[in-house]
């Protein structure tokens, strides 16, 4: 019997999958802790967490592995890592943590990479990064650089936090080309770090670590992280990506043309594409997808809403914190379009898709004779469609055709009006999938380790359902008014 083992370090909670590889059967999963893990915010804007939470929780959802299907720790052939993606980690020379983590949702690098855009010539960016240097990894390391200056002095390498994770299991730091260009340091052109970019700020290349293949040995598990996760030492660690791009790979969305969405505490919908796009105001991304290679290359367009889950969860708190499931049911006993009621879940920090303007949420059309709980619950599903079906629109005038999404059943795809409405606004036909970030970690560690090809890493996995968008539908008019609403509020 072999195993794999599938970590997806989110910022809400740390999941572990255990993967049969003879079946392609996920035999376990965990999630860690049973609350959503702290973040800090010191700062109206910042959003901060401890790394080293985040290691903890990677050892108790082990040891939920364990207790649930019993597994000899030395049947495990790879270890794969999903990741919060554009975060920065700093570690000294003894790999100890000098501060915590700034998380992908903490918007203090803004004018940073703003700055940056301008004075680089977004013709420049646009060309070589394909991105503006915005609110990501390498602007948020300029602004320890210039805050933290005695931190800064003492950093011997930045990671993203699914580095950090690899590093506590390997002892080695290491990071991937495709990690790279998620923190904006990667120049698609020249298909290197941006020699450019690390001058204008100021940023020594000896603080990135050494790249390893997306897919492929990356390390090996030391003896003292075997001891704590019970299992052998010299188990090799595969593979690893950031949370979207793995999304894409666990629903097997990796050729041109096909596109996975997600709806968790942030939403996204990531197309793949094999030739060079960028939008001029850089309001979606580029990254290098999981399965790029020098012959065949392989980019990924990603826009994210971050208020997304985080808005249903504020929900739940407000009116009395009944199951997700009860919540979805009183969202359906509402008409389209809520009664008139608009929601903007614009109130999470920072929006790539509006330029990276902080404009907080808004309530629009709130009528205290008329509107009731079933009506906020619903406009909130709407409003958080809306908002993804809006970055869709900007992908859709750079040149990619989304028609048809692939999703996990999970999260905000658990709720069939969400379904509902997400096919009707977008016109998209839907198919979900029992799968998530962790289970498809675990399907690429197989492939990382030479396990099987990655055509043959689906086996196992199933389509619960697909949803067809209606002809005619009114949520395409009731978009229409929730854009020219936003419109006026940006």
């Amino acid at each position: 019997m072999r195993y794999t083992i599938g970590y997806d370090i989110g910022s809400s909670s740390v999941k572990a999958a255990l993967l049969d590889t003879d079946t392609g059967k996920c035999v376990a999963t965990a999630i860690s802790p049973a609350q959503e893990m702290p973040m800090h915010a010191p700062v109206a804007g910042w959003a901060e967490q401890d790394p080293e939470m985040w290691w903890r929780e990677v050892q108790h959802a082990t040891k939920q592995l364990q207790q649930i299907h019993p597994f000899e720790g030395s049947a495990v052939a790879g270890i794969g890592i999903a990741y919060q993606m554009h975060g920065l980690v700093c570690v000294d020379k003894d790999q100890q943590v000098l501060r915590p983590a700034i998380i992908w949702c903490d918007s203090r690098a803004v004018e940073i990479g703003n700055t940056a855009f301008e004075k680089l010539g977004p013709n420049w960016c646009l060309q070589y990064l394909l991105n503006s240097p915005g609110n990501f990894t390498a602007s948020k390391l300029r602004w320890v650089q210039e805050h933290e200056p005695g931190i800064y002095e003492r950093i011997d390498k930045v990671m993203l936090p699914g580095d950090f994770i690899a590093m506590r299991l390997t002892g080695d730091a290491a990071t991937t080309i495709s990690g790279l260009s998620e923190g904006i340091f990667w120049d698609f052109s020249m298909h290197q770090v941006s020699p450019v970019l690390l001058k204008h700020y100021g940023i020594s290349g000896k603080l990135l670590s050494n790249v390893v293949p997306t897919f492929g040995v990356q390390g090996k598990v030391t003896a003292q992280a075997a001891a704590l996760l019970g299992i052998a030492a010299g188990t090799p660690v595969t593979y690893r990506a950031g949370d979207q791009p793995n999304n894409a790979f666990s629903l097997n969305v990796l050729q041109p043309g096909e596109a996975a969405t997600t709806a968790g505490t942030s939403g996204v919908v990531y197309a793949v594409h094999d030739h060079i796009a960028f939008d001029e105001q850089s309001r979606v991304n580029t990254f290098v997808h999981v399965n790029d290679t020098a012959a065949a290359h392989r980019n990924g367009v990603l826009m994210c809403l971050n208020g997304t889950g985080i808005l249903n969860s504020w929900m739940r708190n407000l009116v009395g914190k009944p199951s997700y499931e009860e919540m979805n049911a009183l969202a359906a006993v509402a008409p389209v379009g809520s009664r008139g009621l608009k929601i903007y879940p614009f109130g999470n920090g920072a929006e790539r898709i509006l330029a990276n303007k902080e404009i907080g949420a808004e309530f629009k059309g709130l009528n205290f004779n008329i509107h009731g709980r079933e009506h906020m619950l619903r406009a909130a599903q709407e409003g958080i469609v809306f908002a993804l079906k809006y970055g869709m629109d900007i992908m859709q005038d750079m040149g990619l055709q989304i028609k048809r999404v692939r999703a996990g059943h999970a999260n905000m795809f658990l709720s069939p009006l969400f379904r509902e409405v997400f096919a009707n606004t977008a016109d998209v036909v839907i198919e979900l999938y029992n799968t998530d970030g962790a289970q498809g970690a675990a399907r690429a560690a197989g492939v990382g380790a030479g396990l099987y090809a990655v055509e043959d890493a689906f086996k196992g996995m199933e389509c619960l359902a697909t949803i067809e968008p209606e002809t005619n539908s009114a949520y395409k008019g009731i978009y229409e008014e929730w854009v020219e609403g936003l419109k006026r509020i940006i």
